[in-house]
């Protein structure tokens, strides 16, 4: 699975306006300064982020944009999902299958499945965990937090 520019820049993004935002509203020509992106992309990313009410936006002298929420709140896939990022694996363009005649092909569970776990494992990491770079080593960390999700889902999966 590829994630495009368009995600992994407004992630780029989201984490450079958490860790600079103590300061007050940052500016898109700050972020992409600082992030080597083009300041139109940026626009146009963040125009989407704040229809997601991921950021707002703040007017006039001093303006630029704020988390709208803490970045412990704001979960990764939070800000995928607002810039329509697809996370599949799998290449199906329907809901029919993978193949002409309509029918999947023979790894689109497999491919399903690691779509599912890429999806929960952006679910379990937040804005905060990538500004302090909490991702590896502990169990308070994202990937715990992903193992104790990925049980409870194997859980009700089993109840059902």
């Amino acid at each position: 699975m590829k994630l495009s520019t368009k995600g992994r820049y407004a992630v780029m993004a989201m984490a450079d306006l958490a860790a600079a935002s103590g300061s007050g509203p940052v500016t898109l020509a700050e972020i992409a300064s600082r992030q080597s992106i083009s300041l139109s992309y940026l626009e146009q990313l963040f125009a989407k982020l704040r229809r997601a009410e991921v950021v707002s936006s703040v007017r006039g002298p001093g303006g630029g944009y704020r988390l709208s929420r803490e970045a412990a709140e704001i979960r990764i896939s939070d800000i995928i999902t607002a810039v329509d990022e697809p996370l599949r694996a799998t290449r199906c363009s329907n809901a029919k299958g993978c193949l002409a005649d309509g029918r999947r092909c023979v790894t689109h569970d497999l491919w399903d499945e690691l779509g599912r776990h890429i999806f929960l494992f952006l679910s379990s990491v937040t804005l905060e965990d990538v500004t302090e770079r909490r991702l590896l080593g502990s169990a308070s960390g994202a990937l715990g937090r992903l193992d104790r999700a990925l049980e409870l889902d194997l859980s009700q999966e089993a109840a059902q």
